[in-house]
């Protein structure tokens, strides 16, 4: 039975008299629509008597929002006024995450200190007074106190678009306004034995997954090596579906992402390949419409989830992997974003287009791609080949056991005009245990 529709007057002090508003319940959402001031004919017993029509309209489905209202028709409009109506107005423009991010800002932060402010009101020094009492509480990060001022400055520019204010005090000497951030050092995996040994790791779970009935026994590899080799981001990887991924022709399709430039094509790698396809082949839903790494039920992971139970434990096998070999461990602090990271750094260490790289990544300005994401990858001699040879799903001998001279006097002596026996089948036992060589009837199939 759903709860009983309640809401209450509020009445506000302002340079302009008394304004009475009200705050109810509707629809699951809670509410907040200003009446006027006692100028405009408003008292407490007509806001009571139009708390009670509006809630009765709630309970017959009748209420609707009021239409937000930004305009030089405001005079000298309240914060809270013109602040609510500048994210009503947003809200079918930007995803669902994103609104509830401006909200959360506005709600709990900018509005219980800017509220009872016109907003020509709002100064230099009221930006700075907001700024240090928030650093002065020591609640949030500086940084996020500077992303609450950076939405403030984005309110307020409307209001200066609009003739309301003479400027807007967040853009005099923006530097000013904000807290100085120390750039916190981004984790991706920068040593191609990092890279081995996490692809290993997921090999390796997959197979203890095998040896129980309801866990799927091929998803953990297959997924970190998309987030490796596509650059995709978690939630790109999450939504994946099998008609998004063109095996024969060698690329997989991004049909929604945050961005426009995030809709794309991405070629996949021949290792990834490899890993699509023994992913296909051990899928219980392969119909154009299933996701690619669904839940054994068939249902989407959720990013939590995903990260918890698939790229944590990958992690930390890894990492004992990479100690048994008495070798680093994985950077801490890594991320299934720093995946991404580590992709876009990988292809510049290989010495791939630029503007291809942020055109497959997704990024509709390649400034971003190479200020952000580009990282030095720390390429010992023989590092290189080894970062090609991933790539291309070649098995290289173990770091400190041979060469990729070496390696290719083995694939050679492999008879070239057998295509169905290749030199290694399955995983070769002297690699970390993840790069494999499937029989090419297999991958025919699949197709």
């Amino acid at each position: 039975m759903a709860r009983p529709a309640t809401g209450r007057v509020v009445e506000r002090k302002t340079a302009s008299g008394v304004v009475f508003a009200l705050r109810f319940t509707a629809y699951g959402e809670r509410q907040y629509v200003t009446l006027g001031t006692r100028a405009d004919g408003w008292t407490r017993a007509k806001a009571d008597a139009e708390l009670q029509n509006v809630l009765a309209d709630v309970r017959r489905g009748l209420w609707r929002p009021p239409v937000p209202v930004i305009g030089p028709e405001l005079d000298d409009p309240s914060f809270h006024e013109f602040a609510s109506a500048w994210l009503a107005a947003r809200k079918p423009a930007i995803a669902p995450s994103t609104w509830q991010a401006y909200r959360n800002e506005l709600v709990h932060h900018l509005l219980p200190f800017f509220h009872q402010h016109q907003v020509s009101q709002i100064s230099v020094a009221e930006v700075d007074r907001y700024r240090e009492s928030k650093l002065h509480d020591g609640k949030l990060s500086p940084s996020y106190i500077n992303a609450t001022i950076t939405r403030l400055g984005a309110i307020l520019d409307v209001a200066d678009e609009r003739g309301l204010i003479s400027r807007n005090p967040v853009r005099v000497n923006p530097r000013n306004r904000k807290l100085k951030v120390r750039r916190a050092q981004r984790a991706y995996l920068d040593r191609p034995d990092q890279i081995e040994a996490i692809l290993a790791a997921a090999s390796a779970l997959d197979a203890e997954a095998a040896n129980r009935a309801d866990r799927d026994t091929c998803l953990r590899r297959p997924l970190i090596a998309t987030l490796i080799f596509a650059g995709l981001r978690i939630s790109e990887a999450l939504g994946l579906r099998w008609r998004d991924v063109d095996l024969g022709g060698g690329r997989l399709r991004i049909a929604d992402s945050k961005t426009d430039a995030g809709v794309r094509w991405v070629p996949i790698m021949p290792a990834l390949r490899e890993d699509l396809i023994a992913r296909k082949l051990s899928a219980r839903r392969t119909s154009s419409e299933d996701k690619v790494f669904a839940t054994g039920t068939g249902g989407t992971w959720s990013r939590d989830n995903a990260r918890k139970r698939i790229f944590d434990k990958a992690i930390e096998r890894a990492d004992e992997q990479l100690a048994a070999a008495d070798l680093a461990p994985t950077p801490e602090g890594l991320t299934p974003h720093s995946l991404r990271h580590t992709y876009i750094s990988l292809r510049v260490a290989l010495g791939d287009d630029p503007a291809a790289i942020a055109q497959d990544a997704g990024h509709a300005d390649m400034g971003v791609t190479f200020r952000i994401y580009t990282h030095v990858m720390r390429l010992q001699e023989g590092d290189r080949e080894r970062l090609r040879a991933l790539v291309e799903g070649r098995v290289l001998a173990p770091i400190g056991t041979g060469t990729p001279e070496d390696n290719r006097e083995v694939v050679e002596s492999a008879d070239p005009r057998n295509d169905e026996t290749p030199a290694s089948t399955g995983a070769s036992a002297d690699s970390w245990g993840g790069t494999r060589t499937p029989d090419l009837t297999i991958m025919s199939r699949a197709l």
